[in-house]
């Protein structure tokens, strides 16, 4: 994966909103679980090229600053060559003192040669910084995202059972309207005055069963005073 298309791909990741594809999802909840996996997925996949882009970027960095001591330390021996020529010159040994300044002139020439791959590296030193820096800046809003998808993930399961909630006591308050308990204590009530209207109705017909029997006892106790009466006369 090349580091355009991985800046590429952080960027779009980040920008992803959120909101726009749950109202397209038929399951917001399954979406939300997917996107998170993918997410999770992508940083993880996103940070491995983003530490490789790193690695490279201090690799040159590494590279450079060698080539920057390079050049420095090359100066000095041209330098310290140069002052040795001078120095045998001032002495009369012309061929010594022509032998340090050739060694001077190639130290010069591998000091120049460090200072042109130095400056070489530098615009892509800091294009890389500039890459890697957007890279990073890239993954933590996508690392932002996946909080942000988690916390709706969070609250929208959270949503999701408190409509179950209420769904089941709605529920069960419909069940509660359905079966309505005074209808039952109405009935029983009807069935007990219905018990309270028979025993009335034994203890009524009790009652007229003993009327009768005083009636006959009233008849009798007339029968034997006629009686009593017949035989006073004949006596």
């Amino acid at each position: 994966m090349s580091k355009q298309t991985i800046l590429g791909r952080v960027t779009q990741l980040a920008k992803a909103n959120i909101n726009a594809l749950l109202d397209q999802a038929e399951d917001p909840q399954k979406m939300l679980d997917q996107l998170i996996r993918d997410y999770s997925s992508n940083i993880t996949e996103a940070e491995e090229a983003v530490a490789a882009t790193i690695g490279n970027l201090r690799l040159m960095e590494q590279d450079h600053q060698e080539d920057v001591e390079a050049a420095k330390e090359w100066g000095g021996k041209a330098l310290a060559a140069s002052r040795k020529g001078d120095e045998l010159r001032s002495a009369g040994q012309v061929t010594e003192a022509d032998r340090f300044d050739n060694l001077a002139k190639v130290a010069l020439g591998r000091q120049l040669q460090s200072e042109k791959e130095a400056r070489t590296a530098e615009p892509t030193i800091a294009a890389q910084t500039e890459v890697v820096s957007k890279l990073r800046t890239g993954l933590d809003q996508m690392k932002a995202k996946l909080g942000e998808l988690q916390a709706k993930r969070d609250e929208l399961v959270a949503r999701a059972k408190s409509a179950q909630a209420q769904n089941t006591m709605m529920d069960a308050v419909k069940n509660i309207d359905v079966l309505d308990p005074t209808s039952e204590l109405s009935r029983f009530e009807d069935k007990v005055r219905r018990e309270e209207a028979r025993a009335m109705g034994k203890q009524e017909l009790a009652a007229s069963s003993l009327d009768a029997q005083f009636e006959q006892l009233d008849a009798l106790g007339d029968s034997a005073e006629i009686e009593a009466r017949l035989a006073a006369l004949k006596g």
